[in-house]
């Protein structure tokens, strides 16, 4: 859960007298659109307090139908030209409240979206698919805690710099692979250590920092908290990350796979499910499940949460580059197995007693992490609800294995699944998975028609 007195988090009587004394000018009032980006609006300190806070504020609906270069795509039934691209409403949710410490004299808060008319939540809005399952956790006795395992890579360029060489032969900040390497580790403090002071300043506890299997790849871990606020948590971490990159004229990216020649950056998310106050992990037990110990609540969650990844890949997985990472030997998994603290299977248990947990190696950096946690937790609920038996636990190199199911290898495999998947609809609902079918084909499209860099080096002189 948030605690209301971590360092940087805001009550509005707090805010009111940080504006007071000119510490704060500035609200930043966010909602992610569906790739995990924070949209939204700069609002003054005196009319947040004198509007914002009570009535929230309006934006655009065509922000929840809009591709990356934000044109907006036709074919949605929740915004379009022929609906006239109206307004959703804004409302602030003041438990996310902070200091923005790397922005001056700003705060943040997150908000939910609604209907204008009904007030009732925009189901299609990734922060709203989260609350569902989140509730749907709470009317079965459960409350979800997790964490993201979210890695980047750092580049010696500014954002415009990368763009002008049209992001080929970028200068990496690290010259060689530099997991858990202390001296490289050290060069990049000028970025990670302000990243972790930054958040630990505005309310998101760091636990440390550390390099990854590539040339100034890098992780910074947060500490675990309940399903929402660790998605929030994660949505503001790769935007402090980003801005604070920009303003030390460096280059942070969250692609999946950014380098054939190199791992791809993950975001292992990790999860377990405790009594509604927090203080029991359900996951614990006396069930012997191979080497651990545990209840009958973790083997149905587990299980539950395997046989439902295909059909809901998009949502760990959702962008061409996300399948680029799935290579044997890479560190990412390319099988639906798990096994106890064995990096190569896609799903390992992790910790014992009170810290006994389900990581799921299979999301990639590039993850909305609202999307992600509802799909675990989705499928883990209907595990638990349906007693679903996880396979037999894989001991060895799950990459040599050849008779386990896969995970797929495409886009176009990951829609095909989610298409058919009866699952999917029940859980998410018809209007959900539509829309977010219609995003993920308009994503795929985009590349269908796209010459690449890749295809000109082959082809050009060869052919």
């Amino acid at each position: 859960m948030v605690d209301a007195s971590a360092r940087g988090m805001l009550t509005l009587d707090e805010l009111r007298q940080k504006i007071e004394s000119g510490e704060i000018e500035t609200i930043v009032a966010v909602f992610t659109d569906l790739y995990g980006r924070f949209m939204g609006k700069r609002v003054t300190g005196e009319f947040f307090l004198q509007q914002t806070a009570e009535h929230g504020l309006h934006a655009c609906d065509y922000l929840l139908t809009v591709d990356l270069p934000m044109e907006p795509i036709p074919g949605y039934k929740f915004a379009s030209w022929e609906l006239g691209y109206g307004d959703f409403h804004c409302e602030p949710d003041l438990k996310t409240l902070r200091i923005a410490s790397w922005l001056d004299k700003s705060a943040l808060v997150i908000c939910d979206l609604s209907n204008d008319k009904t007030h009732e939540p925009i189901s299609v809005a990734p922060r709203s698919i989260l609350n569902k399952q989140v509730e749907e956790a709470a009317k079965a006795g459960y409350l979800a805690q997790g964490a993201s395992e979210l890695e980047y890579f750092i580049f010696d360029e500014t954002y415009k710099s990368a763009r002008s060489k049209s992001y080929n032969n970028l200068n990496y900040f690290g010259d060689y692979v530099e997991d858990y390497h202390i001296l490289q580790g050290t060069r990049e403090e000028v970025l990670n250590a302000a990243v972790r002071r930054h958040l630990m300043n505005s309310g998101i506890p760091v636990e440390f920092t550390k390099g990854e299997w590539g040339p100034g790849q890098h992780e910074l871990n947060i500490r675990y908290a309940d399903a929402l606020t660790i998605a929030d948590h994660h949505s503001i971490y790769k935007q402090c990350f980003k801005e604070v990159a920009d303003q030390l004229n460096l280059s942070v990216s969250f692609m999946a796979k950014p380098d054939d020649r190199y791992a791809g950056s993950g975001s292992h998310i990790h999860l377990s499910l405790w009594d509604t106050e927090g203080k029991t992990n359900i996951f614990d037990g006396e069930q012997p499940l191979g080497p651990i110990q545990c209840s009958d609540t973790f083997r149905w969650f587990l299980g539950g949460w395997i046989a439902h990844t295909r059909e809901l890949m998009p949502f760990y997985a959702p962008t061409i580059n996300s399948y680029k990472r799935y290579q044997s030997g890479s560190w990412a998994p390319t099988s639906l197995a798990w096994s106890f603290d064995n990096r190569t299977a896609g799903f390992r248990a992790v910790g014992h007693g009170k810290s006994l947990r389900i990581e799921s190696r299979i999301p990639g950096a590039d993850v909305n992490p609202y999307l992600a946690y509802a799909a675990a937790l989705a499928s883990g609920l209907d595990g638990i609800r349906n007693k679903i038996e996880p396979p037999p636990i894989f001991q060895g190199d799950v990459y040599a294995a050849k008779d386990l199911p896969q995970v797929p290898r495409t886009l176009q495999e990951a829609i095909y699944a989610m298409e058919r998947s009866a699952f999917a609809r029940e859980a998410f609902g018809e209007d959900v998975i539509e829309h977010y079918l219609h995003f993920y084909k308009t994503e795929q499209a985009a590349y269908d028609k796209a010459v690449t860099t890749w295809e000109r080096a082959r082809y050009f002189e060869q052919i």
